[in-house]
């Protein structure tokens, strides 16, 4: 489960849809994404971001000088970043130049016109109050704690900390060094490459070698209990736990401390994971996040996921990102079922290995628990709609149709696909269709009915996926697997939170 933003952003701010691809791209328009039109940019694909930021917790003072080496992909003399805070001054290639803000643009004019294909290095130095700032009824990325402060969000998230092209197909590497008061933990992506304490500073340099799209991006500071350790396989581990969590400490590490395991398991199907670093933070009530998300190597967690014991679920839904929607990222809003569907589908593949439930017993509690004049069939997965990019069917509908396709291919092929998915597009971006064409290349059957059914009709199918194979038995109802209330608990987590 992500950072469930249930956000109906500003369509209205722009005027015309605007594809990647398209030349001399009018300033703040977007990258063309059709749920959310105004986000990203066009003229340009950045490389790295080097972020250089200091933090106090008692102010909330945020002070960053960001770099972006980016590459331009036509002739630019003007160009737009996705940013909210101050900015103090901007240059390009070296020399100062000319910027304004408006909404969450910050639109910069370069003293000389930048040419096709060459890099570019944008220098944003900038200073602000994250917390204070806002843009419409889009959710702030900025969640401000008793101690310091988490930045995260979904779908839009690098506004409230550092200047970018904040959309999924533009992934980069990243440099982050943060300073914070002595004694605080400052928490990033990526692998810890260095610590410093300087003149009562403590400064954290963080490295994500590795492309990742904006949005999982994270920042995390206060005054954390930390767990490093390595895996088997010699992967880094760092786990941070928020010293709110009191009696919820325990469940939580029980679960946290378990990602090396599952991810060894997941690994079997997915294939081999594709980061330097593994873990995990845990943010404490004062956080108010009531969501989780798969920032890439290290997701965060609210310390509501605990409060009924521990929750590997949550867990292996946010593990199972790093493959699905991290490793192979949408490329459109649109697609958002790559990576809720699967990330779903993940606890069930769990709660097989478990022994607290098949996926065939979870997909058919899932489909009896909506009935069919109920609105959750109404949402199709394939194309929810900006308004329900997080709405429940796009996870729990979106699980039944991956279960649907195992059912249909067979295990062999089913294990095929979910492999060749991440090899083909490692990385990468891809869409719905490209996944629907793959899968009917390797299975050698015309799936189109199956996705028609479970992904982009708007009413009840006539039975769940698999049922008709098990026999008259299925037609009572169901047993509640062992697995089914914390999976649920987790969706509802989410939605009360407004993700």
């Amino acid at each position: 489960m992500r950072v469930r933003r249930g956000t109906a952003v500003a369509a209205a701010l722009v005027t015309a849809l605007v594809p990647a691809t398209a030349a001399a791209a009018e300033p703040g328009a977007g990258i063309g994404d059709p749920y959310f039109p105004s986000y990203g940019n066009t003229g340009y694909d950045v490389g790295h971001y080097d972020l250089r930021l200091d933090y106090r917790p008692d102010t909330d003072r945020l002070t960053g000088t960001a770099t972006l080496v980016a590459r331009t992909t036509e002739e630019l003399d003007s160009f737009t970043l996705d940013f909210l805070l101050d900015v103090d001054s901007v240059r390009v290639n070296g020399r100062p130049a000319e910027h304004s803000s408006e909404g969450h643009k910050l639109t910069v004019d370069p003293s000389r016109t930048v040419a096709e294909d060459r890099q570019m290095t944008v220098v944003v130095k900038y200073s602000d109050h994250p917390s204070t700032v806002g843009w419409g009824d889009v959710p702030s990325a900025w969640h401000r704690t008793d101690d310091g402060a988490i930045a995260l969000g979904e779908p839009e998230a690098s506004w409230w900390w550092f200047p970018a092209n904040d959309h999924p197909r533009d992934k980069a590497t990243f440099d982050v060094r943060i300073q914070v008061p002595e004694g605080y933990k400052a928490i990033s992506n990526g692998e810890l490459t260095g610590r410093q304490t300087r003149h009562g500073k403590d400064i954290f340099l963080w490295r994500q070698d590795r492309p990742s799209t904006t949005y999982l991006a994270t920042l995390a500071v206060g005054d954390y209990e930390v767990h490093e350790d390595t895996t088997a396989s010699g992967l880094p581990v760092y786990n941070a736990y928020s010293p709110g969590l009191d009696e919820l400490a325990g469940p939580a590490r029980a679960s946290i401390e378990r990602g090396a395991e599952i991810l060894e398991f997941q690994e079997e199907s997915f294939g081999p994971y594709p980061y330097n670093a593994l873990g995990g933070v845990v943010a404490g009530p004062d956080a108010d996040l009531g969501f989780a998300l798969e920032t890439q190597t290290r997701p965060v967690y609210s310390h509501a996921f605990f409060g009924r014991g521990s929750n590997t679920y949550v867990v292996a839904h946010e593990l199972a990102h790093q493959w699905w929607g991290d490793h192979v990222s949408v490329d459109t809003w649109q697609d958002i079922w790559l990576n809720e569907g699967f990330a779903s589908y993940a606890e069930w593949m769990w709660s097989e290995y478990e022994g607290e439930g098949t996926a065939q017993e979870l997909a058919e509690f899932t489909y009896d628990a909506y009935p069919a004049d109920s609105a959750f069939w109404t949402v199709p997965p394939g194309d929810p709609g900006a308004d329900d990019v997080f709405h429940a069917s796009v996870y729990d509908r979106g699980a039944l149709a991956v279960h649907a396709l195992r059912v249909a291919v067979g295990e062999e092929d089913f294990a095929e696909i979910l492999r060749t998915w991440q090899e083909e597009h490692a990385h990468g971006n891809a869409t719905v269709a490209e996944f629907i064409d793959l899968s009917e290349k390797i299975s050698g059957k015309d799936l189109q009915t199956v996705f028609d059914t479970w992904l982009y009709t708007p009413e009840r199918p006539d039975a769940a996926p698999g049922a008709a194979e098990q026999g008259p038995s299925t037609m009572s109802a169901p047993a509640e697997p062992e697995s089914w209330d914390t999976i649920q608990r987790n969706r509802e987590l989410f939605h009360e939170g407004g993700h």
